[in-house]
């Protein structure tokens, strides 16, 4: 057995030990993922059905609240702005789109996209957004549920390490900071936890032709997560399209936007970790379901 597969099931198994009625085959955990719901008061625009996003969401959440999973998360992109671009009526969105995600009966984290800062600042949106259990002021952040260790990274500053504001951004420059990789490195080396990983943008540049959707620093990243032996999985959105990828003993998976195409279109999924280090998305719509298989 390599050290990453111990790693994995020696916190996993000792996990079960603890868990009243733990059964091998049963999910120590299962959490509900969602993207790129870009929520707006606007028409449609291509295959952006901005203003639907609202019952979209509210369906994946009355489907998280049925199946009981231990968390949810969305991976950015969480609202949108309309064509007159005002601070106030964007603000207005976040609150609308927020308010539907807080009908979760539980924990409840968010990831920074791109177009969270369009119109505000990066404060603005954490000011009126939840993190259970997290501080406002943080925007990268870890948590740990059932001896899973999860990690929220933030992909929203530009390669010169300035944060995206009020607009003033390229979306295809996206870049992990110094300061957040060294914090990083901190925070895994603390874990004995296998570690599932959520961020906006893409961190596998070495699978697509559309680079802009990735970290400029991608590699370095993944260099981090690689030596660390505990990452399992990267959660990612930002192409609409999705994606999955594998390297070096991490799958990328990059789930489809829930805003793409009028309802009944959607997407998100509930995502169940075993104790033999498989990791198993059931996708709703128009999300895809697979299994990772821990090698």
């Amino acid at each position: 057995m390599d050290r990453r597969s111990f790693i994995f099931n020696s916190s996993v198994l000792m996990a079960g030990l603890t868990i009243a009625g733990f059964k091998s085959e049963s999910p120590v955990i299962r959490f509900g993922v969602i993207t790129d719901l870009h929520y707006a008061d606007m028409e449609k625009k291509n295959n952006r059905d901005c203003r639907q996003s609202i019952q979209k969401l509210q369906d994946a959440v009355a489907v998280f609240n049925k199946e009981k999973v231990d968390f949810v998360v969305e991976l950015g992109d969480f609202k949108d702005q309309d064509k007159n671009k005002k601070w106030k009526d964007t603000i207005g969105f976040l609150k609308e789109i927020e308010s539907v995600f807080a009908e979760f009966n539980g924990p409840r984290y968010h990831v920074l996209g791109n177009h969270d800062m369009d119109s505000i600042s990066k404060s603005d949106f954490l000011k009126n957004i939840t993190n259970t259990g997290i501080s406002k002021r943080k925007s990268y952040y870890s948590f740990d549920m059932n001896d899973i260790h999860f990690v929220v990274l933030d992909g929203c500053f530009t390669s010169e390490e300035k944060d995206y504001n009020f607009g003033d951004f390229d979306w295809d420059d996206s870049y992990i900071t110094q300061k957040q990789l060294k914090w990083l490195k901190t925070d895994l080396a603390k874990t004995k936890n296998p570690t599932m990983l959520f961020i906006h943008q893409r961190l596998d540049e070495f699978a697509t032709d559309k680079v802009g959707h990735c970290v400029a620093n991608s590699k370095e990243v993944r260099g981090v997560l690689e030596k660390s032996g505990k990452a399992v999985a990267v959660f990612q959105g930002h192409e609409h399209t999705g994606d999955y990828s594998y390297r070096n003993g991490v799958h990328f998976f990059t789930q489809k936007a829930a805003v793409e195409g009028s309802l009944p279109n959607n997407s998100f999924s509930i995502v169940e970790v075993y104790a033999n280090g498989d990791v198993k998305i059931n996708g709703f719509v128009n999300c895809e379901s697979r299994t990772l298989h821990r090698k």
